[in-house]
Order: C-alpha cells, then structure tokens, then sequence
C-alpha cells in the first residue's frame, strides 16, 4: 500500500483533530501514514499570549521529507481566505522539489477550517490545492460519496474540494462527527487512488 503524509498546521487544534481523522480513513485501506506539521512561525511569547495549542504531538517536518510519499494531504485554517502563513512559508521553501519534478504524479489533497460558515472554506482549500498542482500532483478532493455535506439540519462543514470544520467564532466548536466522517472519507479515497496509481 501507498506511503501517505498527513501534513498540517493548527493554532487552536481544530485542523489537528481533523489531520488525525485524515490519517485514520488511510490507514483504514492499509496505507502507511505519518502526520507531520510545519513549523511555528509566531514568536513563543505571542503564540502563548494569543493561548495557541503547541504542545502537538506531531513531529515538525522537513521540506524534503514530501519527496517520500506517494500522496499528500495538507491541511490549514483559513486566513482572511488563503493558507496561513506559516504553511504558505513552509511551501515556499519546496522550490528544488519543483525544480526536480520530485512530486509529479503524486496524489494530493486538502481540508481547512474556519471560523464561519462562510469564511473563506473554499478559496483556502484552492490555495492550498494550487500549490500542489504546481507541484505536478492529482489532486482528490471529497466528493458526495460523503452525504453528510448535503445536511441542512445542522452546522456542517465539506466541500466538493476538501474536507472542511467550522470553528466558531472564538473556536468554541469542535469539528463534528459529520466533518470528521468528511475528513475520514477523504483519507481513504487519497489512500485508494495513490494504490491504483502506484500499483500498491
């Protein structure tokens, strides 16, 4: 079966809980999966003050470590509608990988949060997903296999292109059972699709 990454980032542990759902429909198909996170860029003493969650189980990774999966699965919270700046630093360093064709053919993914309903989902699952098309992968996102998305009977995250959690305002909400489903269902099929590609 496929090497899979979970990779994420996560201030309050909304996107944590979810790569941790990523991972689980994975390893759900037999992939082998690690979740790794990319660095903290905010100075400790404001990361504290701002009451961030840092102390996360994941180890930090290395750019060079992409390089080592068959697929991909980045996850972040939406910054004013785009990838925070701590992934987006993180990305920004994978110039020789793109330069050596390191990724191409790889499968990737997305999931996010935000704080609303309509905060910027959407618009941050492509920014992530453009940089991995530049990288040359496939991109899975999360189709409505998974018919929780459909639901009007409750505050739901999900999207055509990724797994997705709403936070609340003051991240006083937990992703759902629905939005972990989401991200489970997610994983699994990037496991799949990386297996039929590889021949796993």
């Amino acid at each position: 079966m496929p090497k899979v990454l979970v990779l994420y980032y996560s201030s309050y542990g909304h996107i944590e809980a979810m790569a941790h759902a990523v991972a689980d429909g994975a390893r759900s198909v037999g992939a082998t999966t690690d979740i790794k996170r990319v660095p903290e860029t905010v100075p400790d003493d404001i990361a504290r003050g701002a009451h961030f969650k840092l102390d996360q189980d994941a180890p930090v990774a290395a750019i060079a470590d992409l390089a080592n999966y068959d697929a991909i699965i980045i996850g972040a919270p939406t910054r004013f509608g785009r990838m925070p700046g701590q992934l987006a630093a993180f990305l920004d360093q994978a110039g020789g990988l793109w330069a050596t064709g390191a990724l191409n053919g790889k499968v990737g993914g997305a999931f996010t949060s935000s704080a609303t309903q309509h905060g910027g989902n959407e618009t941050t699952l492509f920014s992530i997903i453009t940089n991995l098309l530049h990288f040359g992968m496939t991109i899975v996102g999360l189709p409505y296999s998974h018919q929780g998305q459909m639901t009007v009977d409750e505050i739901v995250g999900g999207a055509p292109y990724g797994a997705t959690t709403i936070a609340g305002g003051k991240g006083e909400r937990q992703p759902s059972a629905i939005d972990l489903a989401g991200a489970r269902h997610q994983g699994e099929l990037i496991a799949r699709t990386a297996a039929k590609l590889f021949g796993a």
